[in-house]
């Protein structure tokens, strides 16, 4: 089976990066491969940022990535191993960063999610790269900033600054003057725990 090709890019100076790395060490298993909308975690994620048509959609894995890439060998996104991932989440968006800047010089934009917000839609992502405006558009809900973010090429040296153990929340403080909101409604649930998983299958 051929891996798929992608059709051409509608947002081609916007990568994603999808930040998949983690052991989800609270769940006890792996979050990624959780079935929701009747595929895994991780897929469906990906398959929400390809609908967004971007240069590239990058997974950056860590835990468990044999089994990872092998559940999304044939999907049509380039995927980096980020080797500390233990170091924390900045470790990842990192790694991904530099893909990026190594294999598409073009893009002037790098919009960073992870995959565990099952409410996370197509169109909140085009809402994110349509904002414009701000260098840094970020996610709204629970009352504070939050990702998917995108963040224009001028803060990839911020980006890149940042610790293994920090996230993009680091960057909001930094450049509170800079971030312009898109509300997200549902944001704020994740997947860390099979409660969560849980009360999640049971509000469907």
């Amino acid at each position: 089976m051929a891996k798929k090709e992608n059709p051409p890019a509608s947002n081609p100076h916007v990568a994603i990066v999808i930040l998949a790395a983690g052991s989800s060490s609270r769940m006890g298993q792996s979050k990624q491969l959780l079935q929701i909308h009747n595929t895994t975690v991780l897929r469906h994620s990906i398959t929400v940022a390809l609908q967004a048509r971007p240069a590239v959609v990058t997974v950056v894995l860590g835990a468990h990535a044999k089994q990872h890439r092998e559940s999304i060998q044939f999907m049509p996104v380039k995927v980096v191993m980020n080797e500390q991932w233990e170091t924390g989440m900045g470790s990842s968006l990192k790694a991904g960063l530099q893909h990026v800047e190594a294999h598409h010089p073009n893009v002037t934009a790098a919009l960073f999610m992870v995959c565990d917000q099952p409410s996370l839609t197509t169109p909140h992502l085009l809402n994110l790269m349509g904002e414009g405006g701000k260098p840094i558009v970020a996610s709204y809900y629970g009352g504070s900033p939050g990702v998917p973010a995108l963040f224009n090429k001028l803060l990839f040296p911020a980006l890149h600054a940042l610790g293994n153990d920090q996230g993009a929340k680091k960057i909001f403080q930094q450049f509170s003057e800079q971030v312009s909101l898109v509300n997200f409604p549902g944001g704020e649930l994740d997947l860390d725990t099979m409660e969560d998983y849980q009360n999640y299958l049971n509000q469907k």
